[in-house]
Parts: structure tokens; sequence; C-alpha cells
């Protein structure tokens, strides 16, 4: 027995050495050439690696030459190659995105340098890249690498992964695998399009190349790879928290793709700008956040549809929605073309969310509503515009709506929670949902004066926005908060029966320079009464001085209390698992000013 003992202890130290001095580099990307980037990445330290190099054909780049002589480009992708082999661990996996150009000697170098390939996938897309003396460039090669042909991760059992067959999805025949199987190794862009392409009893998944016009598009670099793409490599070939990497990090959506998934990550970027660019783009997503892009059918998802058979269909909503609104409903359904003209002439590219939040554009959409002689009010034609996006009929007039509205976390940090406060007070006020009350200039102003009272100077549309942010990453903050556990989070040492303020103290006796400059959890509550605010933020010294400057927002906190509580407690993140630890806040304490019912988990 002690001879098992000595070895197995050495072997658990070298990993703990191992994860150590890997540590460092993780949730990162780092400036400068990968190859001397990964020389100094420890040995048999990274899970999964996923590269896409540059092809070798001449694309723009910001910081590269991507016109090499063929024996300089071969030999310089076995250097870095070499670093990736060196650097996985013995069960490690390496995949490689190439073009046709080089594809077959790539493969060969990388067996060379004792890679053993697994799968040889074709990406296939229907709208290709124009060449003029040549058919049309269409798809990539995506090689699927292991260092050891009996020990690899592949989670072949994954039910993200696991896709119904024809005979299920096509046919709905019960003698169909219920678990369903494995993907093709040859991935599509719309096979609904090619219809005398492939036999009917083929299974052909596609993934969209990302192109100008996508919402998914990060904007900075030309050659990006689809989110879902990344995430079917990256379930398939690691776990959780395994260490993922990217060498050409470019547009960061590998390391973005394995945040979303719970794994750790980091990569290498010649550029400043892309690193720049796509350190913002990863401080913009948080574990748990869903993948860009549309979602190809799998086995949880046709569980899900198949639960729901047998229940009475819902009958389509009438247009008119709102109580007493059905006479001016009607009208404005006989103008329908009218009231979408006028959209499409002011929303600028943006959707129906952004003109109604944005006093700018709705005005200019009430105007070109007037112009076209479109019945009703303000607020009745905001709603009923909704109603039509709702009701699908939006599509069929062809509106651009490609434009992304580019207001990130990190902007409305400072004031989220007014956004917070001002929301739940207007809805209680008037039982209405958010889209409701912006719908409304009389009541989105009230909004505004309140969230501008607890978090002043910021324009209506951020703090208005700010809350549709909050509302739609409600499920996902729910989602995170079961990932982990209370520990885990680092908010175990509050009691969830009865509220200890072991690190709280009264509001006014409050010492801001005693209060940590980094992330933390805090509650708001009345003296030994209840509970009115509970917050997360990566800063929160800043947080709580806005909150409570005397000159100001204060004298709100101080409306219906002499004094108040303030738990406070330092924490290692708040953007690791977006909103969770506020989630789990919720759900123990109810606050009244919290958005409870949307994000308690």
């Amino acid at each position: 027995m002690s001879q098992l003992v000595g070895p197995a202890k050495a072997q658990s130290s070298w990993r703990e050495m191992v994860a150590k001095q890997v540590s460092k580099f993780l949730g990162k990307i780092h400036e400068g050439d990968c190859v001397e980037g990964l020389k100094k990445v420890p040995a048999g330290s990274v899970d999964l690696a996923f590269a896409d190099p540059p092809f070798n054909i001449g694309f723009k780049y910001d910081q590269y030459d991507d016109r090499l002589g063929d024996d300089q480009y071969l030999a310089w992708s076995h250097d870095w190659m070499a670093e990736i082999h060196r650097v996985l661990k013995d069960n490690g996996t390496f995949w490689l995105a190439i073009g046709d150009e080089y594809a077959a000697e790539l493969k060969i170098e990388a067996q060379n340098l004792g890679f053993h390939c697994r799968s040889w996938v074709i990406w296939y897309y229907t709208f290709g890249v124009n060449c003029r003396k040549k058919f049309t460039r269409s798809h990539a090669h995506l090689f699927h690498f292991v260092k050891d042909r009996q020990d690899f991760v592949f989670n072949h059992a994954d039910m993200d992964l696991r896709v119904p067959s024809a005979r299920r999805l096509v046919y709905n025949d019960t003698r169909a695998n219920p678990e369903g199987r494995m993907p093709d190794d040859t991935w599509i862009l719309r096979p609904q399009e090619l219809v005398n392409g492939f036999n009917p009893d083929e299974d052909t998944w596609y993934f969209p190349r990302v192109a100008g016009t996508f919402k998914e598009r990060a904007g900075f670099h030309g050659c990006q790879m689809p989110e879902q793409l990344l995430g079917r490599v990256i379930r398939a070939c690691s776990n959780p928290s395994d260490v993922v990497i990217d060498p050409f990090s470019g547009s960061s959506t590998t390391l973005a793709v394995a945040k979303k998934l719970g794994r750790e990550y980091f990569g290498f970027e010649l550029s400043k700008d892309y690193v720049r660019l796509g350190t913002k783009r990863l401080d913009g997503i948080s574990i748990g956040d869903k993948l860009d892009g549309a979602e190809e059918p799998s086995m949880n998802a046709l569980n899900a549809r198949d639960a729901d058979k047998g229940k009475p269909r819902k009958q389509e909503e009438p247009l008119s929605l709102f109580p007493g609104e059905s006479a001016i409903h009607e009208e404005l359904a006989s103008e329908m073309a009218g009231l979408v003209e006028a959209f499409s002439v002011s929303n600028r590219g943006y959707s129906v969310d952004r003109l109604v939040a944005d006093p700018i554009l709705n005005d200019d959409f009430q105007l070109a509503c007037e112009r076209l002689s479109v019945p009703g009010t303000s607020a009745e034609r905001n709603r009923f515009l909704f109603r039509i996006r709702k009701a699908g009929k939006l599509k069929s007039f062809d509106v651009d709506t490609n434009v992304a509205t580019k207001i990130g976390w990190k902007q409305v940090s400072p004031f989220v929670f007014a956004s917070e406060i001002a929301w739940r007070q207007i809805s209680n006020k008037y039982c209405m949902s958010l889209d409701e009350l912006f719908c409304d200039p009389r009541i989105a102003g009230q909004f505004d004066q309140i969230a501008s009272g607890f978090a002043p100077g910021y324009p209506p549309l951020d703090y208005r926005w700010a809350a549709l942010k909050l509302r739609k990453e409600g499920s996902n903050a729910r989602r995170r908060a079961m990932l982990r556990t209370p520990r885990e989070f680092g908010i175990a040492e509050i009691n969830r029966k009865n509220l200890k303020l072991r690190q709280g103290c009264r509001m006014t006796e409050l010492d801001f320079d005693s209060i940590s400059q980094g992330p933390g959890v805090y509650l708001i509550r009345e003296l030994d009464g209840s509970p009115l605010y509970a917050g997360e933020t990566g800063q929160l010294a800043s947080r709580l001085i806005a909150t409570f400057d005397p000159t100001g927002p204060r004298a709100l906190w101080m409306r219906q209390a002499e004094d108040l509580e303030v738990f406070l407690l330092p924490v290692r993140s708040v953007t690791d698992y977006r909103f969770a630890r506020q989630s789990l806040l919720l759900k123990w304490y109810k606050p009244e000013w919290n958005s409870v019912k949307e994000l308690a988990a």
C-alpha cells in the first residue's frame, strides 16, 4: 500500500502545481505572438484547444501578413501546433479549422506531431465567399485531433449534443432511438434549401456563417465562427471547469462560448485592438448565458416539444391586447400598413423594443404616424406595434431590425439598481408590464424621474434599456443561481432565516473609506424591519457612495424610516455568474424594491 501512496501523492502535487501555474493565464486574452505565449504555458495544463489560424490566402488582418511562402507557412504551423501538443493534457483534444489550400498538409503535420485524427468535419454554408476564377468558396475543414487514441473526452451522452434522427424528426416514427444520435460529420447551412441535395434519411445539421448583417456578429473581425458551432465542439470535448484555449483569439468567439458554458479559458492575439474589443465582449457576458445564433434541433428540445403533445393548443390572441382599446385597435388594424411604414422609416434599423424605449426614435415614429394619418395616441400606436410583432405579422413587411443597441452591462452598472427600483415602483402603481409602461410616454417619464432620483445624471434611454436588459437576464440569473451552492458563491455566511449584520451597520454610520472597492453584495433594510433592496455590484464602495449621497438619493431611501441597516459582503466576483448572488438574496428576503418576480431564484 505504501508503494502506491507515494506516486499518487506526487502526481496530485504535480497537478496542483500545474493548476497554480496555469491559473495566471486564465480569463484573459494575452496580447502577443501565440508561439511565444504558449511557450510560457505549463505542459499538460490544457483540456481543449480550438484554433482557427490564418488560412494564408491573403486576408487582410490587423497585425498579420497572410501571404507567406508555402515553406514558411508550414514551418510556422508546425511551431504553433507543436506548442499546442505540449500544453495539452494526455487526454486533451485539439480542433483545427482550416481552408482547402493547406488542409491536407496541416493534417499530416499534426499527425507527425503525435495527434490522432478522430473526425474530419466539413462545415458547409450555402452562401460562400465569391471567387472570380473558380467555384465559390463555401466550406471549411474542421479536424478533430486527440493526443491519446484510447483516452480522450467525448460527451456522447450529452442531450444538448444529441440530435433526433430523420426517422424521429421528419416521420415521427416511434421506433426511433428516444435518446437520438450524434450529429453527422457534415455540418451544413439551410438543408431545407437543398431539397434534392440529400436523401430523406440523411441527417445533416447546419451553422450559418456569421455574415455582416447577423446580430451575432462582433463587428470588429472579418472571420468569425458561429457560437453554436463552437458550442458543439466545447460541449463534446470538454467538461465544466476544464481549460479551453484559442491561440488565435480574433473575435474571441471560442473564449466567449467557453465562458458561457462554464469552462476556464484564455487566448492569444497579436492585435492590440482585437484584444481590447475581445476583452470588452467577454466582460459583457456571464456563465450560463445562451449561445448566440439559431439552435439546431436537439433531443432536449424535441422531448420538450413532445411533452406538449396532447395539450390543448393556445388560441391565437386577438390583435387587441389592452382592455378598453378594442375599438382603436380595430381601427389601427385597418391601418397596419401605415403603422409599419412609419416604423420602417423611423427605426434606423433598431428593434421595436429600442424604438419604444428610445424617446428620440419614438418621437420620430409618432411624427411619421402623423404624416401617414395613422390613428390613435402615442401609447396606443406603440402598444399596437408590439401587438403586431407578437402576432408575427411584422416579419411579412420585411423591415430591417438588425442594428444592435450597444449598451452593455459595464455601461449600465452604475445605475441599473435605480432602473430596477423604478421598474418595481411603477409596476406596483399601475399594474403594468415593462413594455406597457414604456409604451405610454407619460408613464415612461415617471419611470425616468424615479430612476434619475436614485442615480442622477443619465439619459432616459440608458435607464430604460438597463431595465430591459435586467428583465431579459432574469431567466439566466435564476438558472445561474442553481449552478453553485451559496458557499461556492461566497455568500454562505449570510443567515437566510435571521439576517446577521456581521459586516453591517446603520446607514448614517457607514464609513465609506473602509468599504471594499471590489465586487460585493449588499442588502438594505429598515431598522429591524423589512428588506428594501438587495443588490450586487462590481464596485461596492462606489455603489454605496452613490446610493447614500447626502445631497440627493439618500432622502429617497429615508422617506419611510429614520435610519436603515446596511449589510455588506465582499465577494470574489459578480461577473462570473451575473446576478446569481442577487437572485438568491431575492429568493431569501423578497425585498420591497427589487424585481423579485423576474429575478428571484
